[in-house]
């Protein structure tokens, strides 16, 4: 199944189980209000997208660069923009010492596009411009939008299950005893299920957004190269005082990053035996190597990757492999 399929498949599921549980709770207990939950939940929805753009420049502190002051940063994005038939991205630089890249906006044609200092200190030109082309992606399939609205998602299991169990229901949990008490916990388990589809979406979402990067002309082991980097990049953050503090700063805003640079220590030893020459890249040789290895994940990988918003960093470059 293709991924953009599998996005859609998994926005219907998410409904259909939100369906359930307001059509399920409300036609059982007899309210007239269940369709609030949808409305706070349209509001809260309304409220992130109108901030969010704002809150994401702020905590990753992102300065709005010129074609002056960045002449090459704006070539390589317009030149990818333009190959993928969005607007040109509005283009920054974030002051973060992070390794790092993201994408973000409102809409299409309110997509920015921006890089971390870190970055440009670690990654060769093709690796960066392999980089944005997983940003447009990003943009082009406009999943940062669906990513929040399929977060909403579980707040409103979540608000369905604290009223019942806990909040202003109490009245009607009395009359219903405890089935009232279970239907709660019913709503509690849609909303962990919730939970887990979301970060399922967000990993697919991932490797959308590095197919994109390839079908616009950057080379499946420069993707593969740079994500090798970001990993060690990430990792070295954490031996230093402000590499720390700038970790913990982006914790909420991991998602928009291209790894999961809270795992990204967990990770190097699972990459070490791909780069064989020991040349800190992965070029064309190792990534085909990769590709006709069988990756196996032991319960711990498996389950840490369920809890986590990027895929497993192993897999997903085996997955290039099959790119090129």
């Amino acid at each position: 199944m293709g991924l953009q399929m599998k996005m859609w498949l998994l926005v219907v599921v998410m409904f259909g189980i939100l369906y359930g549980v307001i059509t399920g709770i409300g036609s059982y207990m007899g309210l007239g209000s269940a369709t609030s939950y949808i409305i706070l939940a349209v509001l809260f929805m309304g409220f992130q997208y109108l901030i969010g753009p704002s809150m994401v420049s702020l905590m990753m502190r992102v300065k709005w660069v010129s074609e002056k002051e960045e002449p090459e940063l704006h070539r390589q994005v317009a030149d990818l923009a333009q190959k993928a038939g969005i607007p040109k991205p509005k283009v920054g630089v974030s002051q973060l010492s992070i390794p790092n890249a993201f994408a973000f906006g409102k809409t299409i044609r309110d997509g920015r596009v921006c890089i971390t200092q870190g970055i440009r200190r670690l990654l060769s030109k093709d690796e960066l411009k392999a980089v944005i082309g997983h940003e447009i992606g990003h943009l082009k399939h406009r999943d940062m939008m669906i990513i929040t609205l399929l977060s909403v998602i579980p707040l409103i299991c979540y608000w369905v299950a604290f009223s019942l169990m806990w909040g202003g229901m109490g009245g009607r949990r009395r009359e219903g005893g405890g089935y009232v008490v279970l239907i709660g916990l019913g709503a509690m388990l849609a909303y962990f299920i919730t939970n887990l589809l979301v970060l399922a979406g967000s990993r697919i979402r991932e490797y959308g957004a590095d197919e994109t990067s390839v079908e616009l002309g950057n080379h499946p082991h420069h993707l593969a190269s740079a994500l090798y980097k970001l990993v060690y990049g990430s990792a070295q953050c954490r031996k230093t005082a402000r590499g720390e503090e700038e970790l913990h700063r982006v914790e909420g805003f991991r998602a928009f990053f291209l790894n999961d640079v809270g795992r990204a220590h967990n990770e190097i030893s699972e990459l070490r035996a791909i780069d064989r020459d020991f040349s800190g890249t992965i070029d064309q040789d190792e990534l085909l190597a990769l590709r006709s290895r069988k990756v196996k994940l032991g319960r711990a990988e498996k389950v840490a990757e369920l809890l986590t918003t990027h895929p497993n960093m192993l897999k997903r470059i085996q997955r290039l492999g099959t790119l090129v």
